[in-house]
């Protein structure tokens, strides 16, 4: 079946703005409480943590920084945060936005130098996406500043759109059934990354990044190619979405519910010696039923 991706511009829109008091409340509540859950939920965070936030001036990492800010007085237990910045070498970049904005907040925090940029103009043909060499040269610089600050967690900014958009990336263009997981081991065997913004949305994400009129830092190497295939599938989610209001909640309750017997993967489940015991079946196929969807 093909799949059409639609204009990124034909669906870009303004972030929403909160009108008055009662609405920051309530996108406040939702806010802390998503992040909390998917804490819970996935033990991303536990006592005597030192937690490195990578912060890249954008309005994810800003919100996850913020939101982890508010939790760490409240929570269960004790845990440590340390802000990490990696100064990429962008040209223009402004320097002093991240650490004025930390020092005020009273927060940890360490700004690495390491001009990947340069690497990446130099290596990548002019028109071609920069993203995976430049993501394989920051992963490798914050995994050492991790073990260098004694991190014992790496949180990363990606929310639940991220999480949705790489599925389907995989989906399409990969051959692969996965996404991004809200817990990981590092490949470097070293390090536990966690995603606390897994349960967000992105547009809540946008409208806290105004109300908290965060010194957002836009990304002049990468942000700005627009032909990228995650745009894409952004753009389409986002079409689908308003067609069909509630789609993109239902497709993210799904990577919650997978039942491995029900799809082809031999190494996932043992279809080989699969025999009827004759006890029921509760997840058991129809078989000859025609499945229903409302």
């Amino acid at each position: 079946m093909a799949t059409q991706l639609v204009s990124i511009d034909h669906l870009s829109s303004r972030p929403r703005a909160l009108r008055n008091p009662t609405e920051v409340n309530k996108l406040s509540k939702r806010l802390h409480r998503q992040v909390g859950e998917a804490i819970a939920d996935f033990n991303m965070i536990e006592a005597g943590d030192r937690v490195m936030v990578c912060l890249s001036g954008g309005k994810d990492s800003y919100g996850l920084l913020d939101l982890l800010l508010s939790l760490q007085s409240r929570a269960p237990v004790a845990f440590e945060l340390v802000a990490v910045n990696l100064d990429q070498g962008h040209p223009g970049f402004p320097k002093d936005t991240l650490p004025n904005y930390l020092r005020d907040l009273g927060v940890d925090f360490h700004i690495e130098e390491q001009d990947t940029y340069s690497i990446v103009k130099r290596v990548i043909p002019e028109g071609q996406t920069m993203c995976s060499l430049c993501s394989r040269l920051r992963r490798g610089t914050l995994y050492r500043v991790a073990s260098e600050l004694k991190a014992t967690k790496i949180a990363l900014g990606h929310h639940r759109d991220d999480i949705l958009q790489t599925f389907f990336l995989n989906l399409f263009f990969g051959g692969a059934l996965k996404s991004m997981p809200p817990k990981l081991v590092s490949d470097d065997g070293r390090h536990t990354v966690i995603r606390p913004l897994a349960y967000v949305e992105e547009e809540d994400l946008q409208a806290w990044a105004v109300h908290k009129a965060f010194p957002i830092i836009p990304c002049d190497l990468c942000g700005s190619q627009e032909n990228l295939q995650r745009q894409q599938v952004k753009a389409m989610l986002k079409s689908w979405e308003r067609q069909h209001p509630g789609r993109i909640e239902s497709m993210f309750k799904a990577l919650t519910n997978v039942k491995p017997s029900h799809l082809l993967d031999r190494a996932l489940f043992d279809f080989a010696s699969l025999r009827p015991d004759g006890q029921p079946q509760p997840d058991g196929d129809l078989a000859f039923d025609r499945q229903q969807f409302s």
